[in-house]
């Protein structure tokens, strides 16, 4: 069957594929567009499912904000070549828009949510059969700020959002780009769990335990050390990143602000990622064949 160049381009508008994948399903339709875009879709989402199991630690951070409120959103896929592609990077902003838009705050409720003529998973298996490689929507955090609203990204691999009582839109910017670069782990000392306090005491005391130093001494080092940790991991014990002679804590009480909330995300942390050993490869293809 003569397949015309012209249902092609239309095929390709609609699916965003290949030109020959496009006309091969032509072939197969006998020439029925809709028939073909089905088809496709099928086979897209097939592909989908064989790549679902495949490591994606690439990827790439968005923010949509409108107003006092923002999302951060991480979608990832396996290499840096895709993360960096126009076609990745316009999904990762449709979806970012969807979930501004949405008052959804699971990640299944967001995919199963229309964008256009077709969900957002829908477009993501399709995508995943155009690129070839397993694309996944990681997370995403909504943040709505009582006062004002402070967005970072760093590249596109690193991005905070921090909410502020008080303040002004420099120092919130200020802020989420101190989040950003320090990664603090709670807001302030009354933030940070109990279990978490513990532990760390009971560290303390076992580091302390070959020191010899009257036990009142002993439990005051216990109670600085512990004080040095939480300034560490909290974002008002902190120095600031621009002027490192002041802490976060002071910095808010100049402006007379506090610290509502704060989202901090790093492109493929705590993913697993898979290092190929190309020498212990060739090493064993060498000793096989011996």
């Amino acid at each position: 069957m003569n397949i015309t160049a012209d249902a092609v381009k239309q095929l390709r508008e609609r699916t965003g594929a290949g030109m020959m994948e496009c006309k091969r399903a032509l072939v197969e339709t006998q020439g029925d567009l809709d028939a073909a875009a089905e088809l496709m879709r099928k086979n897209g989402l097939a592909k989908a499912d064989k790549k679902a199991a495949r490591i994606a630690a690439e990827g790439t951070l968005v923010i949509e904000r409108a107003g006092n409120m923002a999302v951060l959103l991480e979608v990832n896929c396996e290499t840096d070549f895709v993360a960096r592609g126009d076609d990745f990077q316009a999904f990762a902003r449709d979806v970012a828009k969807v979930a501004l838009a949405s008052k959804s705050g699971e990640l299944d409720a967001l995919m199963a949510s229309a964008n256009g003529a077709s969900t957002l998973e829908e477009q993501r298996r399709v995508l995943i059969a155009k690129i070839g490689e397993n694309i996944t929507v990681r997370r995403f955090a909504r943040v709505l700020s009582p006062g004002t609203l402070g967005a970072y990204l760093h590249g596109s691999r690193i991005g905070a959002l921090v909410a502020l009582q008080g303040g002004d839109d420099p120092l919130a910017r200020d802020l989420a780009m101190h989040v950003a670069a320090a990664n603090p782990a709670y807001v302030a000392a009354a933030n940070v769990p109990g279990d978490v306090l513990n532990k760390e005491r009971e560290i303390l005391a076992e580091q302390t335990k070959t020191e010899k130093k009257p036990p009142e001494i002993l439990a005051k080092m216990i109670e600085g050390r512990l004080r040095k940790y939480l300034a560490e991991i909290t974002l008002v014990g902190q120095p600031f990143v621009k002027d490192p002679d002041i802490t976060v804590e002071a910095l808010l009480k100049k402006s007379n602000a506090s610290v509502v909330q704060f989202v901090r995300y790093e492109v493929g942390a705590g993913i697993e990622k898979k290092h190929d050993d190309f020498v212990g490869e060739v090493m064993a293809q060498v000793k096989g064949a011996g």
